[in-house]
């Protein structure tokens, strides 16, 4: 446990919000958010790449 310090290189609890009494932290801090959103974007911008060079392979043969 972190016994109310912060170990994680960002700041915040490392015991990912499973805490002693049953308490679990039920939100995502903003940082947490922003790290979601990128990957999300990153996983759009891969699948919009791949979309792309299909497209390019089908009209290259037609």
């Amino acid at each position: 446990m972190c016994n109310g310090q912060s170990c994680s290189p960002r700041g915040g609890c490392c015991c990912h919000g499973h805490h002693p009494g049953g308490f679990h932290r039920h939100y995502l801090t903003a940082v947490e958010k922003k790290d979601r959103l990128e990957a999300y974007l990153k996983e759009l911008q891969a699948e919009v790449k791949a979309v792309e060079e299909r497209l390019k392979e089908l009209g290259e043969g037609a």
